[in-house]
């Protein structure tokens, strides 16, 4: 098999366009999803699990931040990719469809009105997303996985 070949399995392999498939199977890799479904109906130690991932999340904004501040590319572009990591990673751990999740958040936002925010200093002169008459905010009814034990 050639070079060329070889580079386009591995990227199969280990590379995807989908982050929440991604972050599932490696959740799964590491044991994530089988220390979660034993420990998930202990309301404080989920409570406690779902902070530090919220802390994490943090943690990679603050180093993120740091990073255009030392103006850093490179740490830039990992610190936001980790960030999403932890957020899609905590929707995943939690039993959320992170698609399903996304599509109604999507479907939302392209509902918005461009406009002008009274009161919203811009300063790069871009639309503010305003909320026309009617709109419907997106809805996570029935998809909220196991955050209920952990609140």
């Amino acid at each position: 098999m050639g070079w060329w070949k070889q580079k386009d399995l591995l990227k199969r392999k280990y590379m995807s366009n989908d982050w929440a498939k991604d972050i599932h199977e490696m959740h799964e890799k590491y044991g994530v999803h089988e220390w979660f479904e034993n420990n998930k109906d202990d309301t404080d130690l989920m409570k406690k699990y779902l902070m530090f991932r919220l802390l994490m999340c943090n943690e990679e904004l603050h180093e993120t931040m740091q990073a255009v501040n030392n103006g850093d590319a490179e740490e830039v572009v990992d610190g936001l990719v980790d960030l999403c990591v932890f957020a899609i990673g905590t929707l995943d751990v939690f039993g959320v469809d992170a698609n399903k999740a996304w599509d109604e958040i999507y479907k939302a936002n392209m509902a918005k009105k461009a406009g002008v925010k009274p009161g919203r200093p811009n300063r790069f002169g871009l639309p503010d997303l305003l909320k026309p008459g009617g709109w419907t905010p997106p809805s996570h009814e029935d998809n909220h996985g196991d955050f209920p034990n952990a609140l």
